[in-house]
C-alpha cells in the first residue's frame, strides 16, 4: 500500500493531506500548519471528523522545513509510522512549458523560478515548500501540479492580448488559474450529472482568490484570470480587473514605486481594501457599514457581469457550479448572483439554496445550478498516483 502526501505551501502555512493508495485513493488525514513566522499552529482532521489542534513553539517552527518536521511528527502520532512514497505539490504557475503534471527536478525548479514575477504571492512559497519536501523526503518522488495546466488548450482569442505578436511569443498571454479546482469540479460534475458536464458549464471558484471558467465538454475555453492572478473578479485582497492606465497614472503622477503598486494591488485591494474592514465575507455581511455593503455589491456585480460574458463565449448555458469558500457557503451571495437571470434560463430554489444542497436550481430552471465542494488535494493525489504508477 502506497502513501501519497499532498502539499500546498503558502507564505505562512503549509496545507497537507495524506492518502493511501489501495486500488483507490483514501484520504487518511488533512490539515495545515499555519502562522509561520508569528504564532504557529497545527490543525488536522480525519475523514471521520476527529479534529486536532496544537500550538507550536514559534522558535522551533518558523519556516517550511520546520513546519514539515512538525507535520511528520504529527502524522507519526496520529496514524503511526508511515513511509511517504510520493509527494504532490500545488504550484500556481507552470508557464508555457509545463502544461501537465511533471516529476520535479533541478531543471524544472529553475524554470519555475523564472515565473515568480507572474505569481509573486504564491510561486516563491510553492517552490520553498517543494525544496523543503525534497529535504524531508529524499527518497520520495516529487510531483508538480499546476493551476495553469487546465487552461492551456484555450482558444487563441482567449489566450492573447492585443499587443504586438512578439509579446505573445515571449509568454505574455492569458494563462488562467485555479485549474486544479476546475479540474476536480468538472470530474465531480461528470459523476453527478454527466449530460450537463458534457455541455456548456460556468464554474465560479469564489474564495479569497476568485475566478470563473467557461467549460465546454470538460475543456476550458474561457477564464476571468489572465497573465497573473490579479485579473478578473475582485478577490479577498486583490483588485481584479483594472484599467492598465491606472497603474501608469500611479507610477507617473502619484510617484508610487513599482513595489508600492504591487503591494497595493495584491495585498491592500479587493474586498478588504474596498470595505476597509476584512476580506471575510461573513464579517462583511454582518458589518452593517456602507463600505462593507458596497464591497459585497461590487463583488456580486462583477460575478454577474462575467456570468453573462461566459454564457456568450459558450453560446448558451447548461449549468452553473459554485465552489470555493464563498461559493460553497455564502447563501445570500449565491442568491444575489443568480437573481433575475431567468432570461438566461437560470432560477434558484430558495429552500435548496438555503441548505446548500448539491442542486440549488428550481425544477423550472432550464439551467441547472450546483454547489460542489472543491478538493484540490484529491486532484493532486490523483495526478501524483498516475505519474508514479508502477
Amino acid at each position: 500500500m502506497r502513501h501519497i502526501l499532498t502539499l500546498n505551501a503558502g507564505s505562512s502555512s503549509i496545507k497537507f493531506a495524506l492518502f493511501e493508495e489501495n486500488g483507490a485513493l483514501d484520504e487518511t488525514i488533512r490539515g495545515q500548519v499555519e502562522g509561520l513566522g508569528a504564532l504557529p499552529r497545527l490543525e488536522s482532521v480525519t475523514p471521520g471528523g476527529k479534529p486536532f489542534e496544537q500550538a507550536l513553539d514559534k522558535d522551533a517552527v518558523h519556516d517550511h522545513d520546520s513546519a514539515l518536521g512538525a507535520l511528520l511528527a504529527h502524522l507519526h502520532d496520529a496514524i503511526g509510522e508511515t513511509a511517504i512514497e510520493a509527494v504532490g505539490h500545488r504550484i500556481v504557475h507552470g508557464g508555457i512549458e509545463l502544461t501537465a503534471p511533471v516529476r520535479l527536478d533541478a531543471a524544472k525548479l529553475a524554470y519555475l523560478e523564472t515565473l515568480v514575477p507572474l505569481a509573486p504571492l504564491h510561486q516563491p512559497h510553492n517552490l520553498s515548500g517543494i525544496r523543503a519536501a525534497m529535504r524531508a523526503f529524499p527518497d520520495a518522488v516529487q510531483i508538480g501540479c499546476f493551476d495553469t495546466s487546465f487552461h492551456r488548450a484555450h482558444p487563441f482569442v482567449n489566450d492573447v492580448y492585443a499587443l504586438p505578436r512578439e509579446f505573445y511569443d515571449k509568454g505574455i498571454r492569458r494563462y488562467g488559474f485555479h485549474g486544479l479546482s476546475y479540474e476536480y469540479v468538472t470530474a465531480r460534475l461528470h459523476e453527478i450529472a454527466p449530460m450537463h458536464a458534457a455541455g456548456r458549464v460556468v464554474v465560479a471558484h469564489l474564495g479569497n482568490g476568485a475566478s470563473m471558467c467557461a467549460i465546454r465538454d470538460g475543456q476550458s475555453v474561457g477564464s476571468t484570470m489572465g497573465f497573473t492572478a490579479l485579473d478578473g473578479l475582485p478577490m479577498g485582497t486583490r483588485c481584479g480587473q483594472l484599467d492598465p492606465g491606472v497603474v501608469l497614472y500611479m507610477i507617473d503622477e502619484m510617484k508610487m514605486s513599482v513595489r508600492e503598486v504591487e503591494t497595493l494591488l495584491y495585498q491592500r485591494s479587493g474586498l478588504k481594501g474596498m470595505s476597509g474592514l476584512s476580506q471575510d465575507m461573513r464579517e462583511l455581511e454582518a458589518a452593517g457599514t456602507r463600505e462593507a455593503a458596497e464591497a459585497v455589491d461590487y463583488f456580486v456585480f462583477r460575478i454577474r457581469r462575467e456570468l453573462g460574458a461566459m454564457a456568450a463565449i459558450l453560446a448558451g448555458l447548461d449549468a452553473v457550479v459554485f465552489c470555493g469558500g464563498i461559493g460553497e457557503h455564502a447563501v445570500r451571495v449565491r442568491a444575489r448572483i443568480c437573481e433575475d437571470f431567468e432570461w438566461l434560463g437560470l432560477e434558484l430554489d430558495e429552500a435548496r439554496n438555503l441548505t446548500s444542497e448539491t442542486i440549488i436550481s428550481s425544477d423550472r430552471s432550464r439551467v441547472r445550478a450546483f454547489v460542489i465542494p472543491t478538493n484540490e488535494e484529491l486532484m493532486i493525489a490523483r495526478h501524483t498516483a498516475e505519474l508514479t504508477a508502477g
